[in-house]
């Protein structure tokens, strides 16, 4: 079993591979997605994948913008095929702040000025506290069942401590991948989002977990990820928020949006808005209500 992914094999029919490349930034070796556009003046459409997730979590949805936006997607740092970070870098780059400040800088290698970012889960985190830190200027942030506040009760107290032993712990990475690559246990997994994913999805996400280095950088971004802060912060946020929500969500269920919507003060008629029948993969399961969400950020 390899510790790392490796593009040439394990990415040879990955979603999208003809347009993936590879960049240097912040001293970390990032997979990207770009689909530019025909039209240079046309706005762009940053997508931030959720802890354990990666770009090919987007991969119908790159396809539904990509006729009206340019649309860049990357692994975050450990993820995928973007390289982990090591020593020192590992508290750095895979803190909710210093992921913040590593995006920012291969957008800036990049040259792209995202109008608008589209966050799953913690990628929603992201890109709230990269909105926060002015290391980007978008004209409207999605957040899609945005995991934005800290877990409530003994699960907030009990997890993160957890998950910083876990992720010292040797060998947790390794044990962990081959346990949840078992059908059985992936599929319990899954079940828990409250989503239905096809076959593909199924399998790509066991390619992912079956693999300890991804696993191992899932565990590190849980361990130095601080939602405390981001909440006492989001107050302050002034860029338009987007809130979806999928009602079947578990994990993020819709009332955590409706907080942060209230912390927000937005007083808009749908300041949540809640897709039926979905879960926390809701933009793996129906992109083609997601879509209509995003696009609708750039008018």
């Amino acid at each position: 079993m390899r510790h790392r992914l490796d593009f040439a094999t394990d990415g040879a029919h990955w979603p999208h591979r003809e347009l993936s490349r590879f960049v240097t930034a912040a001293g970390l070796r990032w997979h990207v997605q770009h689909a530019p556009h025909p039209d240079p003046a046309a706005p762009t459409v940053l997508l931030l994948h959720g802890t354990g997730a990666s770009t090919h979590s987007w991969r119908d949805l790159i396809p539904l913008l990509q006729p009206q936006v340019a649309v860049l997607a990357l692994d975050l740092p450990g993820h995928g095929f973007s390289a982990m970070p090591q020593g020192d870098a590992v508290a750095e780059l895979c803190s909710l702040p210093g992921m913040a400040r590593g995006v920012a800088a291969l957008l800036q290698v990049l040259e792209i000025a995202p109008a608008t970012v589209v966050g799953h889960s913690a990628g929603a985190a992201l890109a709230c506290r990269m909105a926060l830190d002015g290391l980007l200027e978008p004209e409207r942030l999605v957040s899609v069942n945005g995991a934005l506040l800290p877990l409530d009760g003994w699960a907030g107290q009990f997890f993160s401590p957890l998950a910083k032993l876990l992720a010292k712990a040797p060998l947790v990475p390794e044990l962990f991948s081959w346990r949840a690559a078992q059908s059985d246990v992936l599929q319990k997994l899954l079940d828990g989002t409250g989503s239905r994913l096809d076959g593909e999805g199924q399998a790509l996400y066991r390619q992912l977990i079956a693999n300890p280095g991804h696993a191992g950088a899932a565990l590190a971004m849980m361990a130095h990820w601080d939602l405390h802060t981001l909440a006492r912060d989001l107050p302050a946020l002034g860029t338009p928020l987007t809130l979806v929500v999928g009602a079947q969500d578990v994990i993020v269920p819709p009332a955590v949006a409706r907080r942060v919507a209230a912390l927000l003060r937005q007083q808009s008629p749908r300041p949540v808005q809640v897709l039926a029948s979905l879960g926390h993969l809701a933009h793996e399961e129906q992109p083609g209500a997601i879509a209509p969400l995003v696009l609708a950020a750039q008018a």
